[in-house]
């Protein structure tokens, strides 16, 4: 299921290769949309705001295991692109390794401090005690989350799309199941809820990494591959000390953000909550997307093909503009009913939150798209420092406009400031790329 992604017309392959892994990060993203619905649904409004809450602190903990998926696919791809085996195989012994140092250190990290977190971002009373037992749960299973991450862009590196949209599929509809089950049937509460998703993600982890070292013993190479390498290593850290410094302090932003939206009270959060999930589905997707096109860039570098990275950034931009359409459609105009599906005998406050927080971005998602398109080019052609720019402008700009708004215009204000960071950073983008020559 390996494929070359440097020979083939651009658009044809990208298309190919880039749709299932769309319709991954829409299963994926059924994993938190499933706590949230359940939580909303059968426990009650608190509870969703509980499990809003502490998601804001588990984009901490994905923001590594994101840097870590990029950085191992990113130089995966290169050699892989290269035809040069033995030191693919080596980036991802070398890959593993630092992950399951990494992901120790911050499971340490969250047992000792995520209490503490909660408490300075003004976590209100009453979802307090239920944030952090959802937060302590989903830490046990951090391991789960690095390891499957990395099979996936191990995945993706290769040209095969198909496998990690096969074990999230499964996984994912089956943690709804557990989700309903271990809430009403056992009366579990938000721990029920944390713990199904645990378990299908545990199960989905060790058969990806099983499945990764099947792939690669297939793979045959005339020199034993050394386990680990620092050379590999500073490679890997390049790509993926931006990435993880980026997901990492947007997660720091969104945790800024929380704070301020927790001084509007749980309505405000609910309906937050109910809402930043449906975005979260689109932003996700549009950037595994260009985690897809940094994999098309990687490779044709590394084949010394630059010359079709431009033609990939156009059917990029022409894929995620086509996907916009009907979500940006769907969101506007039927965002009360989406709000519903998360929460049951809403307050008057959270769906009226929901419903400006929708109907404010998603015209905006056209931009944002665009910028992520651009960004995973850069990514994909190691141009790190100038995708760096580009997000803290937009995260820069967001928190602090959060802020300020907030004071003039109430919770709308803080939404207002999502479309101003992206169109911004958006700019910066496309100028960036304009001007990149691309060579390994």
């Amino acid at each position: 299921m390996n494929k070359d992604l440097t020979v083939g017309k651009p658009e044809s392959v990208l298309w190919k290769f880039c749709l299932p892994l769309f319709a991954s990060i829409i299963f994926q993203q059924l994993y938190n949309i499933a706590d949230s619905l359940v939580a909303g649904k059968f426990i009650g409004e608190n509870a969703l705001a509980a499990v809003g809450n502490s998601y804001e602190i588990t984009l901490i903990f994905i923001a590594f295991a994101f840097g870590c998926n990029i950085g191992c696919s990113v130089i995966v791809s290169q050699f892989f692109g290269a035809k040069d085996y033995k030191n693919m195989k080596t980036s991802v012994y070398t890959a593993m390794i630092s992950t399951a140092v990494l992901c120790a250190v911050l499971m340490l990290f969250g047992v000792l401090f995520c209490g503490n977190l909660l408490k300075l971002i003004k976590t209100p009373s009453a979802i307090l005690n239920d944030s952090k037992l959802y937060l302590d749960i989903y830490i046990y299973g951090l391991p789960f989350m690095f390891f499957y991450n990395m099979a996936t862009g191990i995945f993706s590196a290769l040209g095969d799309s198909k496998t990690p949209f096969i074990f999230l599929a499964v996984s994912s509809v089956t943690n709804i199941f557990i989700d309903i089950i271990f809430v009403k049937a056992f009366n579990m509460g938000i721990a029920g809820v944390a713990w199904a998703t645990f378990i299908c993600q545990g199960i989905s982890a060790v058969l990806a990494v099983i499945v990764v070292f099947i792939r690669l013993s297939k793979i045959k190479v005339q020199q034993r591959c050394p386990v680990f390498s620092f050379i590999i290593l500073v490679k890997l850290l390049k790509i993926a000390i931006p990435s993880i410094l980026q997901q990492s302090f947007i997660s720091i932003g969104n945790i800024i953000i929380q704070s301020v939206i927790n001084e509007f009270g749980a309505g405000t959060i609910a309906g937050y909550s109910a809402a930043v999930k449906l975005n979260n589905l689109v932003i996700t997707s549009f950037t595994t997307l260009a985690n897809g096109i940094s994999n098309f860039t990687a490779q044709n570098l590394g084949a010394g093909k630059s010359e079709r990275i431009r033609d990939g950034f156009k059917a990029g931009l022409k894929m995620v503009w086509i996907i916009s359409i009907p979500l940006v459609l769907l969101y506007f105009f039927a965002g009360k009913q989406l709000l519903y599906l998360f929460l049951d005998n809403p307050t008057n406050t959270a769906i009226h939150t929901g419903i400006m927080f929708l109907c404010i971005l998603s015209p905006f998602y056209f931009v944002v798209s665009t910028k992520l398109v651009a960004d995973g080019i850069l990514r994909g052609a190691g141009l790190m420092s100038r995708f760096m720019i580009t997000t803290f402008t937009d995260l820069i700009l967001r928190v602090v406009l959060a802020i300020i708004l907030s004071k003039q215009f109430g919770s709308t204000g803080i939404w207002c400031a999502w479309p101003i960071g992206w169109s911004i950073a958006t700019t910066l983008s496309v100028i960036f790329y304009k001007k990149a020559k691309f060579h390994m």
